[in-house]
């Protein structure tokens, strides 16, 4: 009987454990499931953002927002003994945090144009506030933000897209290398706290209307000093107006009755020194392989050459719409290759651009043309080259036919839909070209550089 009632005991105990392993393990699939309110913070900074957790085991990802709608996610994720890890190797971000009496608590890291970066980390379950004012000033539509100097690329004006439902507002500020992303938030106590984070460019703008019917958009950055910016590619700190804390924005229709600056065209701000010049490049693909423009590939084709790099957010904008343009035009004629500029310590592993290669589906020609501050060195037929990216529209004859600077992503409405308009017209105007064709066209005409010009 003994034995019978220690052999239960030990059943009714390994029975017990097995259970309780089992609900050990099946704890984590559910534990951080769903959506969460979380934050950055550096400096004093918070940076709010919408962060969905979704599966577990090996379907496990977390999906981030850019304004109203989902975006990006990550590349890997795991959840174990309460701990969670979130990849986003194309950005190479990692986020860190432990589950913490229903909270995440933890940190991100992230690596940028040479520079590593570190913020804080947390997160609470989303609960929708009742606490929401029930009106707000009207301010969807397109703006105007004249700057007091020009920025170091030139622009005297920017752009500012707001959508607005009701109290919400997700709203981008658009320069002449490509926008923000979308900050996003809602109206309280007489102004909008807009917040943006999709794994890169964490950022906070507070924007309130004044009497005069003008927008006051205040730019808050956990940057030493945000007026100035030391980028790696020019090589120089210099004062640049694209980071004042407070800009002022107009209708665009007020701007323009004003005679009030205006922003840059994509179409020109970029321009090619010799139009009959045939466009070359030659560069090692990943393997390190030399690829020229001499390659059978792009014989005869027309060609969409992007001037890239994969730290810049609005190069991974572009790279999605690109993905869209190969798979439609490549079996019509089209050859797009990019020119990837990499810091110098991801040249040997090239660990975030294989990432990016993998995460956006990428299956054009992909070359690594150097650092970033080679680029005038080995693109040296571009006069006033300074965005990322850069696109450069080559016909079937191998002559520049057109460029666009910057992108704007869909976070900046309509003018993304003209972009891609632009882009789809001048891309099936150059395929309906036969070479011969081709060399009896000249869309661009040679530009003064302003660097020697003195402008």
């Amino acid at each position: 009987m003994r034995g019978f009632l220690r052999n239960t005991g030990f059943t009714l105990l390994s029975s017990a454990i097995f259970a309780g392993a089992a609900l050990a393990q099946s704890t984590p699939a559910t534990a951080v499931d769903g959506r969460w309110d979380a934050a950055l913070t550096h400096d004093g900074l918070t940076v709010p953002f919408r962060l969905d957790i979704v599966g577990n085991g090996p379907t496990l990802h977390g999906v981030l927002y850019n304004g109203f709608k989902p975006y990006d996610g990550t590349t890997d994720a795991t959840f174990q003994d309460g701990k969670l890890t979130l990849n986003i190797e194309h950005y190479l971000t990692t986020i860190n945090a432990t589950l913490q009496d229903g909270k995440l608590v933890g940190n991100v890291n992230y690596q940028s144009r040479s520079a590593n970066s570190a913020y804080g980390f947390s997160a609470t379950r989303h609960v929708e506030s009742k606490d929401v004012e029930l009106k707000a000033p009207s301010i969807a539509g397109s703006w105007i933000i004249p700057l007091d100097h020009p920025t170091a690329k030139g622009e005297k004006a920017f752009r500012f897209i707001v959508e607005q439902h009701g109290t919400e507002v997700a709203a981008s500020i658009l320069r002449v290398d490509g926008d923000t992303g979308a900050y996003s938030g809602t109206f309280h106590d007489g102004k909008w706290v807009l917040s943006h984070y999709d794994g890169s460019r964490p950022g906070v703008i507070e924007v309130s209307s004044n009497p005069d019917g003008t927008l006051q958009v205040l730019q808050l950055s956990a940057k030493p000093n945000v007026a100035k910016k030391t980028d790696s590619s020019y090589g120089q700190e210099e004062a640049d107006s694209r980071y004042s804390e407070k800009l002022v924005a107009y209708r665009s229709e007020v701007a323009e009755a004003k005679g009030l600056p205006q922003p840059e065209d994509y179409r020109t701000h970029t321009t090619v020194r010799d139009p009959n010049e045939p466009f070359a490049f030659k560069f090692p693909d990943v393997d390190g392989k030399l690829v020229s423009s001499d390659d059978p590939r792009f014989k005869g084709k027309v060609v969409l050459a992007i001037v890239t790099g994969t730290w810049c957010p609005n190069c991974h904008d572009e790279a999605q719409y690109l993905v869209q343009l190969d798979k439609k035009y490549r079996d019509k004629g089209l050859a797009i290759v990019a020119l990837d500029f990499e810091e110098p310590e991801q040249q040997g592993s090239l660990e975030r651009e294989k990432a990016f290669v993998k995460q956006y589906g990428v299956n054009y020609t992909y070359l690594i043309a150097g650092a970033p501050s080679d680029m005038w060195e080995k693109v040296p037929q571009l006069v006033n080259l300074n965005t990322w990216p850069a696109t450069v529209f080559v016909g079937r004859d191998g002559r520049v036919r057109a460029t666009h600077s910057g992108f704007a992503s869909p976070a900046s409405g309509q003018f993304n839909a003209d972009l891609e308009k632009e882009f789809t017209a001048q891309i099936e105007q150059l395929l309906s070209e036969t070479p011969k064709k081709a060399a009896a066209v000249n869309l661009i005409t040679p530009a003064k550089d302003p660097a020697k010009s003195g402008e």
